[in-house]
């Protein structure tokens, strides 16, 4: 069972949007949320609803599915990482 990690949902988003070369700024219109909401979900401060999620993943111009694929492999090898510590 993979747990839920708000910090790799946060780091999976900010990787994402760095490699499209798009600000805060630009991906949060693209999503039509504040660019404050979408720095505070990248930090771990805000937890997404999945609607969130869905819009994050259109101004990323990936599938939604794939987006919380990203999501699930960042959450494993955080949790695989604590298990090592």
């Amino acid at each position: 069972m993979i747990q839920y990690n708000k910090y790799a949902i946060g780091r999976v988003i900010r990787q994402i949007r760095k490699e499209h070369g798009l600000s805060q700024e630009v991906c949060s219109g693209l999503a039509g949320i504040a660019r404050s909401h979408l720095a505070m979900i990248e930090t771990g401060a805000k937890q997404p609803n999945f609607k969130t999620i869905w819009h994050i993943a259109n101004a990323l111009e990936i599938p939604p599915h794939q987006l919380v694929l990203y999501i699930e492999e960042a959450a494993k090898k955080q949790a695989h990482s604590d298990e090592k510590e």
